[in-house]
């Protein structure tokens, strides 16, 4: 970043501004989808860190395989945006969300989760309005005590249920494992899948995920495909996770200091509205790239309190810095658009078409 392109974000769009490096997304694009050819899995990158159909083509351009949302109005502005072959990450239950699915179904291929008899019964309203039995995969939980059946034995009689469900089909498995939690996840899933093949069915999808994930891209023997979300942008979480590096961070959130009322301290016009107060279990609440000794100790709505104790290098009043987010997902959470820049030029803004489709 240079002083000027600071200056002029500030001028023209007014800070916090929420900056993606569009040279830094493709790299990430090109990076992650090679080593998924490399692996030799598919790439099904989750689309709840950009919620965007345009990054989302993006990805497919570079041979990514579908893409994954994780609700049901994530997937309806993905197809809208000429996307295809999405998987719907989470439970969905009810008559209103299964008309939904159904006519989402008659205008592109979807493939759903569950993990309980509930989710499956429910599946055959959208089943009728689509006019097509629903593709289903079981979500596994392999060590985090999310969401998911938490033995072989539940996913196989999940899978044995399909079978009695013209409406439904089985296909396959849907896992998260701890970053290493990796062999215990290969003997959860070489059980489930000797026990549905001996009720006579065969996954057609194994997908792993996600970004912190990437470190083990592959290691499940059998996996077909990864749900890699993050990457697109990367954040201090990544990096501390080894699977990015600063380099590698696409988005920034310009902030403004706008008070320095003692030697150690300092606000930023970015708050809890913008930076969120998520702080992914690390110190702080974002780097700030100009000050990285410098500490966002803590937020109010629209102010981030700044501590300068152990910074050699303070900003002043007017000073605009650039904040790598703990979080980045609920960072573009927060904003309707983002600013796309390549080196000093700004090149336009982008609509975070996904956002708030809570449901």
């Amino acid at each position: 970043m240079t002083t000027a392109l600071a200056a002029r974000i500030a001028r023209e769009y007014g800070t916090p501004a929420v900056v993606i490096d569009m040279d830094r997304v493709e790299r990430n694009i090109a990076r992650i989808q090679a080593a998924c050819d490399a692996a030799g899995v598919a790439n099904r990158p989750h689309i709840k860190t950009h919620k965007s159909p345009y990054l989302a083509g993006l990805q497919r351009a570079a041979g990514a395989k579908g893409i994954t949302c994780q609700k049901l109005g994530e997937a309806e502005v993905m197809v809208d945006g000429g996307l295809d072959d999405i998987l719907i990450s989470y439970n969905l239950l009810g008559e209103q969300k299964m008309q939904r699915l159904g006519a989402l179904m008659r205008r592109a291929s979807i493939t759903v989760t569950a993990d309980n008899p509930a989710v499956l019964a429910d599946l055959p309203m959208a089943s009728a309005a689509a006019g097509r039995p629903v593709p289903v995969v079981i979500e596994c939980d392999t060590g985090r005590k999310r969401a998911g059946v938490e033995t072989p034995a539940e996913a196989i009689a999940l899978a044995r249920q399909m079978t009695t469900m013209p409406e439904v089909r089985f296909a396959g498995f849907m896992l998260y494992p701890t970053e290493t939690g990796w062999p215990e996840a290969q003997r959860f899933f070489d059980d489930a899948l000797a026990g549905v093949r001996a009720l006579g069915l065969e996954p057609s999808i194994i997908s792993t995920g996600g970004s912190p994930n990437l470190k083990n891209l592959g290691q499940l023997r059998g996996a077909t495909e990864h749900r890699p979300g993050t990457y697109i942008y990367n954040d201090r979480m990544q990096v501390a996770a080894g699977v990015a590096t600063w380099d590698d961070c696409a988005l920034t959130v310009y902030s403004t200091v706008v008070s320095r009322a003692a030697p150690e301290r300092g606000i930023l016009d970015a708050g809890s509205k913008t930076l969120t107060s998520d702080t992914g279990g690390l110190d702080g609440h974002g780097l700030i790239l100009e000050h990285p000794e410098a500490k966002i100790a803590r937020f109010a709505e629209e102010h981030g309190f700044l501590d300068l104790s152990r910074s050699n290098t303070r900003p002043q009043v007017g000073d605009v810095v650039r904040i790598v987010p703990n979080h980045v997902c609920v960072v573009v959470n927060m904003v309707d658009e983002v600013l796309m820049v390549r080196g000093d030029d700004i090149i336009g803004t982008l609509p975070v078409a996904a956002r708030g489709r809570l449901r």
